[in-house]
């Protein structure tokens, strides 16, 4: 018997891109909130959410530096399970709930990929960095304290999508503040086979779930957020045309399970 959470299933099951859950991340973000057309970030929405009327338009991306485990110390193996993520999330409702709606999403790591797959996050390979700080005090040390500057940065088939910068202003009390709305995300997997090609295996809309959220060093400041065209993306539709702030912070959680909301493939 084939063994394996992801393909590729094989024998022993080590070959698989994602092992089964539990799974933990920590990590540090480097954020910008702004606001985009409202048309826009509507147009963006699955069947199921709805835009927000008090913020339609309201959106956050962020750049994160993570270091991920499971049930058997991948952390002791940086290269297979440090990885690097850039993604928007965009202000929605689901049946009066408010929620936040994640679009696009970027990953420099197949396991990552494959987990997000997995969770409905629909993650594309980029390459993604982030200014990082360092205790030992020196000029590329980047501190965070006021008036500490962080950059960031997405790029992806050669072309840059995404260029951030940030500024430092004040701590945060409440860095869950930073992350106050439940994500909904979209399962979604095709079918190949000629007459069900718009029938697909899974549609599936689900909240993720998060356990034990920790929020530290949460800071933020001034922002600036720049998103170019690029061919064969559409990212760039969601340019800012109002930067509320910057923010810094770092962050910490488990994933064991998700939500469906509703399954569009079986109703």
């Amino acid at each position: 018997m084939l063994r394996g959470f992801t393909v590729p299933k094989s024998p022993f099951g080590q070959a698989a891109l994602a092992a089964p859950p539990p799974w933990h991340y920590s990590g540090d973000v480097v954020g910008v909130e702004f606001w985009t057309d409202p048309d826009v970030a509507a147009a963006t929405l699955p069947r199921g959410l709805s835009p927000d009327p008090t913020s339609n338009g309201h959106a956050v991306m962020m750049f994160l530096d993570w270091q991920f485990t499971g049930q058997d110390d991948e952390f002791l193996d940086p290269a297979r399970y440090q990885y690097r993520e850039a993604f928007v999330l965009l202000d929605a409702v689901y049946r009066g709930t408010s929620v936040m709606w994640c679009p696009y999403i970027y990953v420099d790591n197949d396991a990552a990929l494959a987990r997000g797959w997995t969770q409905g996050f629909p993650k594309k390979m980029g390459s993604i960095f982030q200014t990082r700080s360092f205790a030992a005090a020196g000029a590329a040390a980047a501190p965070v304290v006021p008036g500490g500057r962080f950059g960031a940065s997405l790029s992806a088939h050669g072309e840059r999508l995404a260029e951030a910068r940030i500024t430092l202003r004040k701590p945060l009390d409440n860095g869950l503040s930073l992350l106050s709305r439940p994500t909904v995300l979209l399962r979604y997997f095709p079918r190949l086979a000629t007459g069900f090609q718009d029938k697909p295996a899974v549609d599936e809309l689900v909240m993720s779930i998060t356990d034990d959220l920790t929020v530290v060093n949460a800071w933020v400041g001034e922002g600036e957020i720049y998103l170019p065209e690029a061919k064969g993306e559409e990212l760039h539709a969601l340019a800012p045309t109002r930067i509320e702030s910057g923010f810094r912070c770092s962050l910490a959680y488990s994933v064991t399970d998700l939500r469906i909301l509703e399954d569009h493939a079986h109703k």
